[in-house]
């Protein structure tokens, strides 16, 4: 298998990364830091049952330069059997106090740079009549957080809308449409967060490799805890949804 992975010079992209080419799918990296893709690269490809690893630098706010770097990096791989958009950032200041740059910064990468991506995905995709979207959300996009994770929670919720509706537009077809939504994760987004319920990177990539192959419409990760916290944050008070921040 072919797999795109965005947002893969750390956390949950660079664990996907390692699973899959370990065990021997062939990788397409991207991601801004390229120098980390290098050393990634040269870790992976010298490892017996290595897939081929092919990298490319993505910033996925440079709106004109995705679609080429998505292009150049499936060429190489020599296809696309499934795409994982996963580029995301996590700042975030309560809005009005200053500090709109953090908010549009993380609305523009993880809504605006998703939409993107997806568009020159699908183009692929729609042009071979089949193909594996993954789009990377979270818990919580399941509700509206308060504070500094307004719009961070607005962008995931985003993500999850814009997977909804492609998969409505693609049902019954060959193009399939999965939205993961990680609960708290040990990656640098989550680095502040004090709570038990957080996972270890190495327990959140499992589970998220794991969820993705089944190829289910959406699935919440690590599953326990967060699927029935998923559907209880739908419903719950806003009481519960301050304390999650």
């Amino acid at each position: 298998m072919r797999i795109l992975i965005t947002g893969a010079s750390s956390g949950l992209g660079e664990g996907m990364a390692r699973t899959y080419a370990e065990r021997g799918e062939d990788v397409g990296l991207l991601a801004r830091r390229l120098d980390r893709l290098e050393a990634l690269r040269a870790e992976l490809t010298p490892l017996p049952d290595a897939g081929a690893v092919e990298i490319g630098r993505l910033d996925v706010t440079d709106f004109d330069a995705v679609p080429v770097a998505i292009a150049d990096v499936v060429e190489r791989l020599g296809g696309l059997d499934r795409a994982i958009v996963n580029a995301g950032i996590g700042k975030g200041a309560p809005l009005g106090t200053g500090k709109a740059h953090a908010n549009l910064e993380t609305i523009q990468t993880n809504l605006t740079g998703a939409v993107a991506q997806v568009e020159a995905v699908l183009e692929v995709f729609r042009a071979q009549g089949r193909g594996h979207l993954v789009l990377i959300s979270s818990i919580a996009g399941q509700r509206g957080m308060s504070k500094a994770q307004a719009a961070y929670s607005a962008s995931k919720a985003g993500v999850t809308a814009l997977g909804e509706g492609l998969q409505a537009e693609f049902a019954g077809s060959d193009i399939r449409v999965t939205v993961i939504k990680p609960g708290f994760i040990d990656t640098d987004i989550n680095k502040d967060v004090k709570t038990s319920m957080k996972s270890s990177l190495d327990a959140g990539v499992k589970a998220l490799v794991k969820a993705i192959d089944r190829e289910p419409k959406e699935a919440a990760v690590p599953s326990w805890p967060w699927t029935p916290l998923g559907a209880v944050l739908r419903h719950a008070p806003d009481e519960l949804t301050r304390r999650l921040v």
